[in-house]
This record gives structure tokens, C-alpha cells and sequence, in this order.
């Protein structure tokens, strides 16, 4: 079984000083450990930005895509070996911004894997543009007269568009965050956990401060995670009082399920030396 030291990739981590990435890094670890995972049937990818570094810093199998790219890179390797453990993380810009088509999709088809997605309201890899997470009227470089728009809700997308666990932690809370996590790799379905993560450098609305004084933690007496209903009432809890926990969780077919071709052996493992493609190679070049 792997330990903490077994997860270091020899990389130091290159993220701004206090960082909330650093959290999500050791949240991670946290959670592969206890969880039991082998690192050896492990893939993390990445998207662009500053969280998507984080797989240079952990050992395991990994792979950076393009901006906004990870989930479906992430399905790719889960669909071609069903038996790994996938994991995908990215940016609030990274997967709320250019990879929100990806995003609605992998939530409907609800592939076994857990997306964690670092979201510091801001786009802080380019120093500092208002992302679709950041408040209406935050000003930044891009918005010097502040955000016309409403910020994007990613729990309430998610606990619609057809995930089968949303969760919320925050960086401040490292033994909280590794529960969220570890409760999403276990999940078997499309998890999301979106995790609070101060950008201290370019963001100076949405502190660890500020945070600390909104967040409460829900309990199994406050709220039952299979009522969807009130999940999503949650999801628009935002100001005075921010909800952290699992909001919506429950049991369905995954995409995996639906696919006889897997059910027995990886589709990277099956033996295809004795298929003739040619019929459908001159399908396609006639």
C-alpha cells in the first residue's frame, strides 16, 4: 500500500506562496492513501492553468492536455481501461470557461471518474482576468469597471446535468477536502468536487478569510444528499452563508455499465489481431 512518501514525484510544487493548490495536492495524496488506490492503475489529467501542474508533482500516470480538455481525455482513458482509477483536474476557467461543453456532457453520461476542480474565481496562470466563477461586479484587469455578468453555478450544472455526487471543500480545510475526495474516487459514477482554492495573489475578494467567516459544513441532520431538491436549493447558497459537504449523491448506471464490449475484459487488454477492418476502412475511402 503507498504511503505519503511514495507519492512524491521528486517535483517541487511551483505554485505561488499559500497557494490553495498546495492543499488540493496534499488532499489528494491524503485521499489515494487511505482509500488504498494503486498508483500503478492511476491516471490524473490535467487541463491549462495553474492547477493543471498539479500531475508534475505527484507520482503516478498522468497526462497535461489542452485548455479545457481534460474530461474528455479523462473519459478517453477510462473507456479504453475501465479498471483504472481516473482522476482529472482543472481550473474554474479550464473547465467552467472553454471546457463547459465538455463538462455537460461528461455529467450526462456519467462515467466512473472524479473531477477536481481548483476554483479561485479568477484566471490566475494569466494574472489575473475575471473567470466564470467571479462575482458580478469583481474588478480586474479584464473588467476594470467589474463583471457584467451573472458567475456561472457549477454545483447546481452538475447536480442537473446528471452527476451522481457534488461536493464542495475548501483549501482552509485540508481534513475535510481529502474526505470530499476520497468520497469521490469511492463513488462509482461522475464525481465532482469543486474546491474553494484562494488565488492570493490576484484575488483579493475571495480570501481564505473570507471563506472561513461563510463556510459551514452540512451534517447528515441538516441535509439527506439523495434529495436533489434541496441539493440544488444548496447549490444556491452564496454570501453571508457558503455550504461545504457532499450536497447530491446517488446510485446509477454508469456510461461503463452500458457497454457489453467491457463488461468482461479492459477494451486496452482484448486481443483485435484477428479483426479485419478493412470492410469498414473501404466504407469510409470509397
Amino acid at each position: 500500500m503507498a504511503t505519503m512518501a511514495d507519492l512524491n514525484s521528486g517535483h517541487m510544487p511551483t505554485w505561488c506562496p499559500g497557494c490553495g493548490d498546495f492543499p488540493i495536492l496534499i488532499a489528494i495524496k491524503n485521499a489515494l492513501v487511505k482509500g488504498g488506490f494503486s498508483m500503478e492503475e492511476t491516471v490524473v489529467v490535467s487541463g491549462i492553468g495553474c492547477s493543471g501542474k498539479l500531475p508534475h508533482f505527484l507520482k503516478s500516470y498522468a497526462f497535461e492536455s489542452i485548455h479545457g480538455r481534460a474530461l474528455p481525455v479523462a473519459s478517453g482513458v477510462k473507456l479504453c481501461n475501465d479498471k483504472l482509477n481516473v482522476l482529472a483536474v482543472g481550473g474554474d476557467g479550464d473547465g467552467y470557461g472553454i471546457g463547459m461543453g465538455h463538462f455537460i456532457h461528461s455529467l450526462r453520461r456519467n462515467i466512473n471518474m472524479c473531477y477536481i476542480v481548483h476554483d479561485n474565481q479568477i484566471y490566475g496562470l494569466t494574472t489575473g482576468q475575471t473567470s466564470p466563477t467571479s462575482e458580478r461586479g469583481f474588478k480586474t484587469k479584464s473588467t476594470p469597471n467589474g463583471a457584467l455578468e451573472d458567475p456561472v453555478n457549477p454545483l447546481a450544472v452538475a447536480i442537473t446535468g446528471g452527476a451522481t455526487y457534488v461536493a464542495r471543500g475548501f483549501s482552509g480545510d485540508l481534513p475535510h477536502l481529502s474526505e470530499m475526495i476520497l468520497r469521490g474516487m469511492q463513488h462509482r459514477g461522475f464525481a465532482l468536487v469543486d474546491v474553494l482554492q484562494p488565488c492570493v495573489t490576484f484575488n483579493k475578494l475571495n480570501t481564505y478569510e473570507y471563506f472561513t467567516k461563510r463556510c459551514y459544513k452540512l451534517t447528515p441532520e441538516m441535509h439527506d444528499p439523495a434529495d436533489r431538491a434541496k441539493a440544488y436549493a444548496l447549490s444556491w447558497e452564496w454570501g453571508d452563508k457558503i455550504p461545504l459537504g457532499v450536497l447530491y449523491e446517488v446510485k446509477k448506471e454508469t456510461y461503463e455499465d452500458g457497454l457489453p464490449q467491457i463488461k468482461d475484459t479492459p477494451l486496452c487488454k482484448q486481443d483485435i489481431e484477428h479483426i479485419d477492418i478493412k470492410k469498414l476502412i473501404d466504407e469510409y475511402v470509397a
